[in-house]
């Protein structure tokens, strides 16, 4: 009766290495390869990491149009696009297939991507609010719904105070996908106050428009630019001769300078007969 004998063992077990020590030596030798490769992987891997950290993070720091939180985004992404190359060429180094972990991390990606869907959002209308800039820090806005001071914008939300100092926080998805209205991109327009005297009795024209317009650079509280001016006219229910005062209040004064107008004008007219009167 023919009997069969087992099978030789191809793997490295115990009694091989007992029976024969020298044969653990190749063993160690090929996978101490494997250790240093992957060591020398990792120090290249994150010596270009940091590299490219630096080089786009200074690239974009060329453009006055990139926001340096956004220049950090972008910056921490090539490092970490980097540094995942270099987790995969270490896995590889030992033998494992990194093909199968691709699609694992793409599926738990896509998973997270579809849990995440409201966060990710923001954070591409964050993106997108911090390269076409519609507003910046300091700005005063109208964004979804609420109007008040720009003090902080984020890749996930925006954060404006109010004038009664409330702070609200307005996620950047509702922020993108609204209307925005920015009142201090243009400046406002100075806005102008006109003050109608009739000519003042033994004035000259061209000396009372003069004499004037002098005065009402003096009146404080009127701005020097646009300067004031005088100039003649016909108004009022019989069409009499005028002059037209035009100045540039500071702030919601026009009433007050108005009066002191006025006043100075009358000190001016009252003049000539106090000097009569004590000749």
């Amino acid at each position: 009766m023919a009997t069969t004998s087992p099978p030789a063992s191809t793997g490295l077990g115990i009694d091989h290495i007992i029976s024969d020590p020298g044969i653990i030596l190749p063993f160690i030798m090929n996978n101490a390869l494997h250790v240093v490769g992957a060591i020398a992987i990792l120090i290249i891997g994150f010596w270009l990491a940091g590299r490219a950290d630096y080089l786009v993070g200074r690239a974009l720091k060329r453009s006055k149009h990139v926001d340096e939180m956004l220049r950090g985004f972008f910056s921490s992404i090539a490092r970490y696009f980097v540094l995942t190359i270099v987790v995969l060429a270490v896995l590889s180094q030992f033998g494992i297939q990194t093909t199968s972990l691709v699609a694992v991390i793409g599926a738990a990606s896509l998973a997270i991507g579809l849990a995440l869907q409201g966060t990710l959002s923001n954070l591409a209308a964050g993106v997108m609010l911090l390269i076409f800039r519609p507003f910046r820090i300091g700005h005063s806005v109208t964004v979804g719904g609420n109007t008040g001071t720009v003090r902080s914008l984020s890749l996930f939300w925006t954060e404006v105070v109010t004038d009664s100092n409330t702070q609200i926080i307005i996620p950047n998805g509702s922020v993108w996908g609204q209307s925005i209205r920015n009142m201090t991109t243009y400046p406002q327009p100075i806005s102008t106050a006109q003050l109608h005297v009739p000519v003042p009795s033994g004035w000259g024209l061209n000396d009372a428009c003069l004499r004037i317009q002098q005065m009402t650079a003096d009146t404080p509280k009127v701005l020097a630019s646009p300067a004031p001016t005088a100039r003649l006219d016909r108004g009022g229910t019989d069409n009499a001769l005028q002059i037209v005062i035009t100045f540039a209040p500071d702030g919601d004064t026009a009433a007050s300078v108005k009066n002191d107008i006025l006043r100075a004008i009358d000190e001016q007219m009252e003049k000539p007969a106090r000097q009569q009167r004590f000749a």
